[in-house]
């Protein structure tokens, strides 16, 4: 191992674009370091965590590939030494119509959406637990609630990250780990911009706050869930979503 970091580590999977991206900045300005995987160069990403104080670490990776979690969880040790700070943001959600819905996009979306969540966080606990804390925040969706049709296999592997997460939160917090979900509704991300607009609408008008998200919309729960202040928070799933839902 390097040199242990004196700061703690956050490792954001997705972390090229979108949500990834501005929960690596938030973290960033407020003192951590960061380790940003993605199968895109996040480039941008690393340019604007310096900019904001943290030091990145960019490891080009697969979600559903345990060897590439392996040779992540190597990249972050030998850089700085620790990991304290798990994001599993990364995510598919193909929109197709259940009659048109094939088994290999199912198998596609709960590899990446499911599988990825488990491999990350059956890679980075140990390195959580050497230091006795720990921080790892899941992605569900406020979809899982509404009836907007064509996401059956979208949903289905969000509320088994729910399910996940419950159960590894009971297993990981005598080991100083929490593990909690957020569930955004539809937001502004260059993910969402190809869907159309009057699929996104029929999602955000249903919602007392009548807009989209916006990634700034999703930072403050993230760095409450990332942080010290929610030590006596774990498996609990927090919708986002301007009040559309009720769990």
């Amino acid at each position: 191992m390097a040199n242990k970091s004196t700061k703690r580590v956050a490792v954001i999977t997705g972390s090229a674009q979108g949500i990834g991206q501005a929960a690596a900045v938030a973290l960033a300005k407020r003192g951590e370091n960061i380790a940003l995987l993605d199968l895109d160069e996040a480039t941008e990403t690393a340019e604007l965590v310096r900019e904001a104080g943290g030091e990145a670490a960019i490891v080009k990776a697969d979600v559903t590939s345990e060897q590439d979690w392996n040779r992540a969880r190597d990249a972050v040790s030998e850089q700085f030494g620790r990991a304290d700070i798990l994001i599993n943001g990364a995510g598919i959600y193909p929109f197709v119509p259940f009659d048109a819905l094939d088994y290999a996009t199912w198998s596609v979306v709960h590899r990446v959406n499911l599988d990825g969540v488990f491999l990350g966080c059956r890679t980075f606990a140990p390195l959580m637990a050497e230091n006795g804390w720990g921080r790892i925040l899941n992605f569900a969706t406020a979809s899982m609630l509404s009836e907007v049709p064509g996401f059956s296999h979208y949903v289905s592997s969000k509320m088994a990250v729910i399910g996940l997460s419950r159960t590894m939160a009971n297993e990981l917090g005598g080991r100083g780990i929490n593990v909690n979900v957020l569930a955004p509704s539809v937001t502004e991300t260059p993910g969402t911009a190809m869907a159309p607009d009057e699929l996104k609408r029929a999602t955000w008008s249903r919602q007392p706050i009548s807009r989209m998200l916006t990634t700034a919309d999703i930072v403050g729960p993230i760095l409450f869930f990332t942080g010290d202040d929610c030590a006596m928070v774990t498996g609990q799933t927090l919708l986002v979503d301007g009040g559309g839902a009720k769990l």
